[in-house]
């Protein structure tokens, strides 16, 4: 069976990637993503998923995935990224979500420090949401989660990787 390694072991992440890459053994290791627990930028969410997925072992696919904020224009949106290494080292990125925030959140995180999924657990008195539906879930009233936002970026990831294969 072919092999795919992701850079989390955080159960959203693993179901995402298992529900795309079912002719793939899936296995999550821990990584540092060498960027901080909440990425604060685009550039900061895709550096993230990139380090997540080249510490990973060569002999499958490698992936990381990211999730973060970015501030435009003073709106504070969620974000989120992946990566995907293949066995030649081609590197396949994609990004997804894009969904404003409520503006109390940007002092929580820029000027606190605090991650997303604790600032969302504290004011929904929820425990854990970055492992269940996620902000995102919030934000849509549940419509989408926080596995579907990795879903997509994993098919965005596995899509261009087979375009690559085929040509």
């Amino acid at each position: 069976m072919n092999k795919c390694y992701l850079g989390s072991q955080n159960n959203v992440k693993l179901d995402a990637v298992k529900e795309v890459l079912i002719n793939y053994e899936v296995v999550g290791l821990s990584v540092d993503s060498k960027v901080g627990k909440q990425p604060l930028s685009d550039e900061e969410t895709i550096k993230g998923a990139y380090n997540r997925s080249s510490s990973l072992p060569k002999d499958g696919l490698r992936i990381g995935l990211e999730a973060g904020v970015h501030l435009h224009n003073d709106i504070l949106f969620l974000v989120n990224w992946g990566v995907l290494i293949d066995e030649a080292d081609n590197v396949y990125y994609a990004g997804g979500t894009r969904i404003p925030l409520d503006d109390f959140i940007k002092d929580k995180l820029f000027k606190e420090g605090f991650e997303l999924a604790d600032v969302m657990d504290e004011y929904l008195n929820t425990n854990g949401i970055k492992y269940k539906e996620g902000a995102i879930g919030y934000y849509t009233s549940n419509y989408i989660k926080r596995k579907d936002i990795f879903v997509h970026i994993v098919k965005l990831l596995y899509g261009q990787y087979e375009r690559r294969k085929s040509s």
